[in-house]
C-alpha cells in the first residue's frame, strides 16, 4: 500500500490556505473606545480592565467620561490603543491620553468627522435645510452638465 507523503500534502494545503484575521480591534487594556449609548454617549473612554464577558471598567479622566462598568453592547472599539498598566488609576491614565494624543487623533478621524456632521444635520432649522437642498441641485446640475459634454465628446470621435 502506497501512503503519499504527507509532508508534501501539508505543504500543498498551507501555501494555498491564506489564513487572514477577520477582526483586528480587540477588547485589551488601554484599548480607546466610543461609548454609543447611556449618560457618556459619543464620548471616547480607555478600557482599563476587563470585569467579565460582558463589561469592563472605563475611564476617560480627560475625555469626559467617569471611572464605571460598561456594556461591552454600548461601546465601539476604535483603532487607538493607550499603553496603561492594568486597573490604572486616573492620574497615570490622563498622562497616557495626553501622551499618546488621543483627543487629537480621534478628531482626525472620517468616523468622528461623519458623527460631528450627523449631530450638525439634526440640528438644521427648516431654512437651512431649505438651502442644503439648493445647494445639492447646484452641484448635481454642474456634474451633470459635464458629464454630458465629455459624453458628447467620447461619441463624436
Amino acid at each position: 500500500c502506497d501512503l503519499p507523503d504527507l509532508s508534501l500534502i501539508s505543504a500543498h494545503f498551507s501555501s494555498r490556505l491564506n489564513v487572514k484575521m477577520v477582526y483586528s480591534r480587540f477588547v485589551e487594556i488601554g484599548r480607546v473606545a466610543l461609548l454609543v449609548s447611556g449618560p457618556y454617549e459619543g464620548k471616547l473612554c480607555v478600557i482599563v480592565d476587563v470585569v467579565d464577558a460582558n463589561r469592563a471598567l472605563v475611564d476617560g479622566p480627560t475625555l469626559g467620561v467617569e471611572r464605571h462598568a460598561a456594556n461591552f453592547k454600548h461601546m465601539s472599539l476604535t483603532n487607538f490603543v493607550v499603553k496603561v498598566a492594568p486597573s490604572a488609576r486616573s492620574g497615570p491614565l490622563k498622562k497616557a491620553i495626553e501622551k499618546a494624543e488621543v483627543a487629537a487623533k480621534w478628531e482626525a478621524t472620517a468616523w468622528c468627522k461623519k458623527l460631528a456632521a450627523r449631530k450638525r444635520r439634526a440640528t438644521l432649522n427648516d431654512f437651512e435645510r431649505f438651502q442644503v437642498k439648493v445647494n445639492k441641485q447646484k452641484r448635481s446640475r454642474i456634474i451633470r452638465t459635464e458629464y454630458r459634454k465629455l459624453k458628447k465628446a467620447a461619441s463624436s470621435k
